[in-house]
């Protein structure tokens, strides 16, 4: 099969230890994004399969319309929202679904609380211009960081990383609170936990309130200015999920207003993230490009299963399939 694999920014694939699953097929690897429409279609037009990293590149129908030898998309993960199943379903083009773990983004999620929090990364950048603990040669922001010990941790989406997230704060000694569906706040407590006792409540109370939903139409814009307001001037909000979970501009202006006082941001609404985006000349947000499952281990299990699903479909046992009625054509 001739097979393409898109948006490999760092040229990382061909160096994994599962990559050898794809020996005997012709494979092309794209290390830069093309955002146009007829761009991607010249781009994709010969390959007979795709192995798509996460949401990197979006697959709507008018560009699956334009794939006529396409016969597999197989992602990384699993879809969401990015890949317009009905069109490939409606085009026979079959879509392979992976497997995941919450253990990266749940690292960095606290990597992130943890960084913020003291304001290591300022002070280790300073250090290397001759600048003594000094977080900021600006006084208002140069103030000492501090510890997570007895603060309050509140996490929105108790799933596997949102729970994985609460298990770190306990053991930081931090009193961990969770807001959702009342399932989700139920699990919360049945784990030692706190139910936040309101919405409002969640956003005003909480020291460091981390984001951990699943973005669909009914999240979309769910974190909104009102909530962000609620927030503490000396709060630090991180989101390692989606940005879309929070309202469009809300979070930049609430960030001018002090509200919440600090930011660690892994996701954004556009990516890769222009030099000249305005998140990244606040000067208190903690920005990193995206790195949730961008590590080793979360690559080798990503793409080792989507390159499994490649040879089964090769040899003629697809497996995985999430739009089955493809490959009925």
């Amino acid at each position: 099969m001739k097979i393409a694999i898109l948006d490999d920014y760092q040229d990382a694939v061909r160096g994994l230890d599962c990559f050898h699953l794809l020996d005997g097929h012709e494979v092309k690897i794209f290390h830069h994004s093309t955002r146009g429409l007829g761009q991607l279609a010249i781009r994709l037009a010969p390959f007979d399969a795709l192995v798509l990293i996460r949401e990197r590149t979006a697959f709507p129908r008018a560009l699956l319309a334009k794939l006529p030898n396409l016969k597999l998309i197989s992602q990384t993960g699993k879809v969401s929202g990015h890949v317009d199943v009905a069109a490939a379903t409606e085009h026979g083009i079959a879509i392979a679904e992976g497997t995941g773990s919450p253990v990266a983004p749940a690292e960095l999620a606290w990597a992130l609380v943890m960084a913020a929090s003291r304001k290591i990364v300022p002070y280790a950048n300073n250090l290397k211009d001759g600048l003594w603990q000094t977080a900021s040669i600006n006084p208002e922001l140069n103030g000492l960081g501090r510890t997570l010990k007895g603060r309050a941790l509140g996490i929105w989406g108790y799933g596997k990383i949102g729970r994985m997230v609460a298990g770190y704060g306990r053991a930081f000694g931090m009193q961990v609170m969770v807001w959702g569906s009342d399932a989700s706040r139920a699990a919360a407590v049945a784990d030692g936990n706190q139910a936040a006792p309101s919405r409002e409540a969640f956003f005003e109370q909480a020291d460091v309130l981390s984001l951990h939903l699943r973005l669909n139409d009914a999240t979309r814009g769910i974190v909104t200015g009102e909530d962000l307001g609620r927030m503490k001037r000396d709060a630090l909000l991180v989101n390692t999920s989606r940005a879309e979970l929070v309202e469009d501009g809300a979070l930049e202006a609430a960030l001018r207003k002090g509200r919440p006082g600090y930011a660690a941001l892994d996701v954004f609404t556009s990516e890769p993230l222009a030099e000249d985006a305005p998140l990244l000349k606040i000067p208190t947000v903690l920005a990193t490009p995206h790195l949730g499952y961008v590590e080793k281990d979360s690559y080798e299990m990503y793409f080792g299963k989507a390159f499994e699903n490649i040879v089964d479909f090769a040899n003629g046992n697809p497996s995985n399939i999430l739009n089955p009625e493809a490959l009925k054509g």
